[in-house]
């Protein structure tokens, strides 16, 4: 799922279930490194968590908005809120692992 300024709040905030977002660029080379790991999450959630990927590049109000100034960052939200933050590349296991934690 793409995630941009526009569509946050009604795909992430409002979501119905735990949702992994992935802020990165596409100048970045860990970034790149964490893409197919974020694929692989997603596939392996399939209906029970929402995974997407916002460009801060292209979306810098919701990047500002949650401060991010490394790439990759991943958050977890869920009923609106962060619950979990990661910084720099993380393996699939760690992230299915927060998943699973709030899965309900």
């Amino acid at each position: 799922m793409i995630v941009t300024d526009a569509n946050f709040e009604k795909e992430v905030l409002q979501a119905d279930k735990p949702v992994l977002v992935d802020f990165w660029a596409v100048w970045c080379g860990p970034c790149q490194m964490q893409d197919p790991i974020v694929e692989e999450v997603a596939k392996a959630m399939k209906d029970k968590a929402k995974v997407g990927k916002l460009n801060v590049d292209e979306n810098p109000t919701t990047s500002q908005k949650y401060s991010i100034m490394s790439i990759p960052t991943l958050m977890i939200f869920k009923n609106g809120i962060v619950v979990k933050q990661f910084i720099g590349v993380q393996s699939k296991e760690t992230l299915l692992g927060e998943l699973n934690k709030l899965i309900n």
